[in-house]
Formats: structure tokens, C-alpha cells, sequence
């Protein structure tokens, strides 16, 4: 089934019905307050990605042909950064994808205990963003990949932007890392140490530095350090790395994560996994209703900056837009984690083994 059949800005005619959520995931706030919608650029959009990944050899073409659709990355792309120019959207697509083969790379890579074939990945990982044009052509497609990627990205706004995000993703790759550390040695972090370690390894600066080329422009330092504005970026973010725990959270049982908030909480504060369910979800609706508050705030912000010049209009209509692809993340990341077939565990045939990698030879030649 192909995901947004009923969104609001693509094509509704003879949709199928909404995909079943189970009650324990299902959130009515998101499914009333929250409209789907989707860029309409989306049709093309997953059929240049799934180009995008086997050109760039990120996924074999066998797995592409069977998985890449369902998987739905381009579909969770499309639901977030609307009003984006097609070739911005593309950009943030195929690196989003990129992603998901990197999130993939280094599970398998801590599954059969490759620490050292990690570390190369790590340093690549490192300079390939540094230096995107010195590694468009490097062995290895992850390598390669990211360079193709961010240096689509670095096209779209001033060199400011482009320091801003290398910063920002360099802290991901180094938290990757930690994850690393953290799984080969079976450490459950803390709840407290999970909630920061996860603010980085879901890239919440990262998703939300790519609002910006989606609406055009960079904002300034006032806006983007305004309490309303941060606060309601960290708070879409959060909503997503937290729902992605709860419907992740058979998956990395039984594949022997660590990293996960119920894992954290069934530690480290003696919770029942029912127990860790529902304060997951206690968590959860307090960071949407809280979304729902300091959003009108932040959309005072955009309005106030109209102060009656050219660029004052220009900047609280970009400041708007950024805050209204803030709500789309909310009905675009819960959509996502019940059509994707990266969260279909029961359908696989070996729960710890997703079959859309190429687990035997995860990064060899």
C-alpha cells in the first residue's frame, strides 16, 4: 500500500482505509489535531531515490526492488518539509535515506563485532564531511554517499548554514559512536544519559537545520535562539525519537539494543515492560500538548517579525513555514511507524535480523 493515500494535499480518489494502529501506539491527538499532508512532488521523489540508492550502491539492487518502497523513507521526507523547491526536497530525501543504510550499517556491524571495520567507517564518515568533494568516489558507496548527499545540501544556503550543519552532524557521527561503545559493552544508559545521547543519534539539530533551504532561507541567530522557536523545534523532535522507541521497542528486544527509552526505563527504574509502555506514552502526550501551546507562541514570533519591510515579510513568512513543517513532523513521523516495513518485526522471519539488509556483508567487499 502506498503511504498519504488519504493526505490532505495528495490525491484522496478511491484511498484505502487509514492502516490499523495498534492501541497501544495509537495517539487520537495526532490522527484529529494533527492533518497529514504531503509534498506533491512525492510520486517523483521515491522514484529518484530508489534510483539515488542503487547508483550509489547503498542498497543491493534485489533488496531496492523488494524493500525500498515499503520502507517509506521518501514517504516521511515528503510529509515533513513542505513548501520545499523539488530539488531541495530531492537533496533531503536521498540523505535521509543514506541515513537509514547508515543506521542499518552500524547495528550489523555491532551484531557481528566489527569494531574495527566501525572505526574506518567512523573516520570516513568524518572527513567525507569535511571534505564532500574529495570523497564523492571513495570505496565505500556509505562514504561516498554522504559526500554525494551533503554536498547537494551545502548548494542551498550561505556557507554560514553549511558550518552550522558539518557541526551539527559531526556530533552525530561521534554519538554513533557512543552507541557503539555502549551496545559491544552491554551499557544501559541511564535515562537522563539516553535522553541526550538520543537528541543527537536521532539528529534533532540536523532535521531541524534542513527547515531552513526547505523554506528558502537561514534565519538568523535571533529567531533560531528565540526560547519559543528552539523550544518548539526540540519539541517535534523529541516527539518522534520517543514514539520511535515505543514502536521500536520489540524490535530492539529482541535484537539486544540498549539504546531505547523503555530499555533505559526498565533498567534503570525497576519498570515492568507495561509500566515502561505507559510512561512512554505518559511522555509522549505531554510533549505534544506542550508542542501545542508553545506553537502559538513561536507563530507570534513569525508574526512580529513582518515589522512592514521587504525582508521582515520574507522572514516571518520563512519562520512560519519552518514552524508549520514542525507540526507536519508529528502526523508524518506517526504515519511513517505504521506503514514502514522497518517496524513490521512480526512479519520477519528472524526478529533480530531485518530483511531489507544485507546482513552477511555489511560493509565487506
Amino acid at each position: 500500500m502506498h503511504a498519504f493515500p488519504y493526505s490532505t494535499t495528495y490525491g484522496a480518489a478511491a484511498a484505502p482505509a487509514r492502516p490499523a494502529v495498534p492501541p497501544s501506539l495509537a495517539l487520537p491527538v495526532i490522527e484529529q489535531e494533527f492533518p497529514r499532508q504531503l509534498h506533491p512532488y512525492w510520486p517523483k521523489l521515491q522514484e529518484k531515490t530508489r534510483t539515488w540508492l542503487l547508483e550509489k550502491r547503498l542498497m543491493p539492487a534485489d533488496k531496492v526492488e523488494e524493500y525500498a518502497d515499503g520502507l517509506c523513507y521518501t514517504d516521511l521526507m515528503a510529509g515533513y518539509y513542505l513548501g520545499a523547491d523539488d530539488d531541495v526536497l530531492q537533496a533531503i530525501a536521498d540523505y535521509s535515506a543514506w541515513f537509514f543504510v547508515w543506521d542499518d550499517r552500524h547495528d550489523r556491524y555491532v551484531v557481528h563485532g566489527r569494531p574495527d571495520a566501525w572505526r574506518t567507517l567512523w573516520q570516513g564518515l568524518h572527513a567525507a564531511l569535511d571534505s564532500p568533494g574529495a570523497h564523492l568516489h571513495h570505496e565505500d558507496p556509505l562514504v561516498a554517499g554522504l559526500a554525494d548527499s551533503v554536498a547537494r545540501l551545502f548548494a542551498f544556503l550561505p556557507d554560514t548554514w553549511n558550518a552550522r550543519f558539518t557541526r551539527h552532524f559531526h556530533a552525530v557521527i561521534d554519538a554513533y559512536d557512543r552507541e557503539f561503545h555502549n551496545r559491544t559493552e552491554g551499557i544501559v544508559p541511564t535515562v537522563e544519559e539516553y535522553l541526550q545521547l538520543r537528541r543527537l543519534t536521532f539528529a534533532h539539530w540536523i532535521w531541524t537545520d534542513l527547515l531552513e533551504p526547505s523554506a528558502g532561507r537561514e534565519l538568523p541567530d535571533r529567531v533560531r535562539k528565540n526560547p519559543a522557536y528552539r523550544r518548539a523545534a526540540l519539541l517535534s523532535q523529541e516527539f518522534a525519537a520517543w514514539y520511535n522507541d515505543l514502536c521500536s521497542l520489540p524490535k530492539e528486544i529482541a535484537g539486544d539494543e540498549v539504546h531505547n527509552l523503555g530499555i533505559s526505563l526498565i533498567t534503570h527504574h525497576g519498570l515492568t515492560l507495561e509500566e515502561a509502555v505507559e510512561e512512554m506514552r505518559r511522555r509522549i502526550e505531554e510533549c505534544i500538548s506542550e508542542f501545542l501551546a508553545v506553537e502559538r507562541e513561536a507563530l507570534r514570533l513569525a508574526d512580529g517579525l513582518a515589522d512592514g519591510s521587504v525582508d521582515g515579510k520574507e522572514l516571518g513568512a520563512a519562520v512560519r513555514a519552518c514552524v508549520s513543517n514542525m507540526r507536519n513532523w508529528f502526523s508524518s513521523v506517526y504515519w511513517f511507524h505504521h506503514e514502514s516495513g522497518r517496524y513490521m518485526v512480526d512479519s520477519w522471519e528472524d526478529r533480530s535480523t531485518p530483511p531489507y539488509v544485507n546482513n552477511e556483508a555489511a560493509g565487506e567487499k
